[in-house]
């Protein structure tokens, strides 16, 4: 099998990771490259001079003519809000679509207009849209024709939390997120918090539970559960390129009782035949290192008798980004999961 792929957005971060995974994809072939619309046509070498003698297209505004003859995939790889200008054409055409943007995370268009400050153009294709968490929602997603990315905070918090909703043993009223994220996360933003003089010898916490990945979180997390969960979620920005570690703080649901013979052994089971979730060993706890450059969630777990804490860690731009896209295409297509990816 063969598929044959474009990306809109390629010039970004997300972009960037993309192409360097489709490029050693075995079943992939990148027909087309596009950016946004408002910039000029320029080589896909000259924005990033590493790909020269490895992709020699030319990156331009989106081709509806192109797309419809050469395209059976198209990531978008965009800004917030941008996407859903792009996607309902996009269905029109036939087209599977991937989008890593937030526009179709948020089942509830007015939440999304609260914390995206512009109104839903498409809710359509928001109620057909599927969240694209593998380790959760593998069954739709081999159907979907529109999958929503998961965000990068998102992933980790609800990977490292869905074990315990699952079997009803959290409290789901004393959910604390901490999370610390590399600056990549951020995108490419020409704004003075996040130059490299601003962000170097510094940590700080920002939009404290005020972060757009909240009700992302908080759906997912819901969803999990069966039943309403508002967890608190403070970000905050390291001084590192890329990764995040997150967290979490929680007390056992009164009257819940273990099935197995401890927290340990219940992710393990839980994650079992997840190609790229590692439990780490009782006692022992991720760091930031472990993961970087990899499509791996990894996650430890610490039981304090009455709460419980666990730690959870993925590159943002892989696993909470571009990898995960490339994992959730392998899924709809039927390919290995770890096509591409190990």
């Amino acid at each position: 099998m063969s598929i044959n792929v474009g990306i809109i957005g390629a010039t970004g971060h997300t972009g960037e990771v993309l192409i360097e995974l489709l490029l050693k994809h075995p079943s992939v072939k990148i027909t087309h490259l596009y950016n946004s619309g408002g910039a000029g046509a320029q080589a896909i070498s000259s924005v990033f001079p590493k790909f020269k003698k490895r992709i020699d297209l030319v990156c331009k505004k989106p081709d509806f003519a192109e797309i419809k003859k050469d395209c059976d995939l198209i990531f978008l790889a965009l800004p917030h809000t941008v996407s859903m200008k792009f996607v309902p054409k996009l269905l029109s055409l036939g087209k599977k679509v991937i989008d890593l943007s937030a526009d179709y995370r948020i089942k509830n268009p007015k939440v999304f207009e609260k914390f995206y400050k512009t109104g839903h153009s498409d809710k359509l294709n928001l109620r057909k849209s599927v969240y694209g968490l593998p380790e959760l929602n593998r069954a739709d997603i081999k159907s979907a024709n529109l999958v929503a990315n998961p965000g990068c905070y998102p992933t980790g918090a609800i990977l490292g939390l869905a074990p315990l909703l699952a079997v009803n043993l959290a409290d789901t009223d004393s959910i604390i997120i901490d999370a610390k994220s590399g600056v990549s996360g951020a995108g490419k933003k020409l704004e003075k918090e996040y130059l490299f003089s601003e962000i170097q010898d510094d940590f700080r916490a920002y939009k404290v539970n005020t972060h757009q990945h909240i009700p992302e979180i908080n759906q997912a997390l819901s969803k999990i559960s069966g039943k309403k969960v508002e967890a608190i979620f403070v970000p905050h920005l390291l001084p590192i390129d890329r990764g995040i570690l997150s967290t979490i703080y929680v007390k056992k649901a009164a009257g819940a009782k273990l099935k197995v013979k401890s927290i340990f052994e219940l992710y393990r089971k839980f994650y079992k035949n997840e190609p790229f979730v590692r439990i780490k060993p009782e006692g022992q706890f991720p760091r930031i290192k472990d993961v970087v450059k990899t499509n791996f969630c990894d996650i430890g777990v610490k039981d304090f008798g009455s709460s419980i804490i666990i730690i959870s860690v993925i590159d943002n731009l892989l696993k909470g980004a571009s990898s995960q896209a490339v994992q959730n295409m392998n899924i709809i297509y039927k390919l290995p999961e770890t096509a591409g990816l190990l």
